[in-house]
């Protein structure tokens, strides 16, 4: 359980949002700063503290925060928390999850609130965007899809959650699906995030398989060049920890979306 807890810890980037590493900070101790059009919001403590992190939280909590963006106490939590695409996770991925983070040190820290503009910081409103934006899953497999097919969708839609940042998004923050994975001009800390679809002029449509396959693992760029910011993070401490399957399905899955043409931030070759 552990051992397949560590997996999805690292797949889904948890590290990465709830450890302030400018800072040089305890891991899930909490602070790191995600820059939005909305304001500046900041990873709250999810160490097993049992009074300044989720120490106290039960199984079935853990699960309705990852599944509907709900906290304990029954608030809302906001959607730079990727629940959108956690919520498509097994019940069996979430509890592995939790019983990984609760094996891990308890930070004594205290969160950092969020410096969010009016209305954004009026939290009941998240119950109308959730109307709009929330799709409340687990997934269901493609019964027309391979086992190989399928199994980078769970891990692009969920665990690794890749239209996060690479989906543009509406005024309210809303991902805008029919556009899902062709880029984004203002994602998080303001970055352009490119184009993955598999348009030949504006995504990735003529990276190879392998090309894909080898910059999930090393943060190659097909020309040579390095991943940057944002992605250096998912790669350092995400898509390269996972196995040879896993990084090929999620290259399969990219390779059979529908090409869209959007050249905000167009990749290298």
């Amino acid at each position: 359980m552990l051992e397949r807890g560590k997996y999805i810890f690292d797949a889904s980037g948890c590290a990465n949002c709830h450890t302030d590493r400018a800072k040089k900070g305890p891991l899930l101790g909490g602070g790191a700063a995600i820059k939005t059009p909305f304001g500046t919001f900041y990873g709250p403590n999810i160490s097993p503290h049992p009074e300044r992190g989720i120490g106290k939280w039960s199984d079935a909590q853990f699960i309705r925060a990852m599944r509907e963006g709900v906290s304990p106490a029954g608030d809302h939590y906001y959607p730079a928390f990727p629940y959108t695409s956690f919520t498509l996770m097994t019940d069996r991925d979430i509890k592995d999850l939790k019983a990984y983070i609760f094996s891990l040190p308890p930070i004594d820290r205290q969160n950092r609130p969020h410096t969010l503009g009016f209305p954004y910081n009026i939290r009941w409103g998240l119950w109308f965007w959730k109307t709009l934006y929330l799709e409340e899953g687990p997934y269901k497999a493609a019964p027309d899809k391979s086992k190989e097919w399928n199994r980078g969708a769970y891990l692009v839609e969920a665990l690794t959650h890749c239209g996060e940042c690479h989906t543009p998004r509406t005024s309210l923050g809303g991902m805008k699906r029919s556009l899902s994975m062709a880029g984004n001009a203002q994602g998080p800390d303001n970055e352009r995030i490119p184009n993955i679809t598999p348009d030949p002029k504006t995504g990735i449509g003529k990276w190879s398989l392998a090309e894909i396959i080898d910059s999930l693992e090393t943060g190659s760029l097909p020309d040579g060049d390095e991943f940057g910011s944002l992605m250096y993070d998912v790669v350092e401490h995400g898509t390269s920890k996972l196995t040879d399957a896993d990084r090929r399905a999620i290259a399969v899955y990219l390779k059979a979306l529908p090409p869209i043409q959007n050249s905000v931030a167009k990749p290298k070759k």
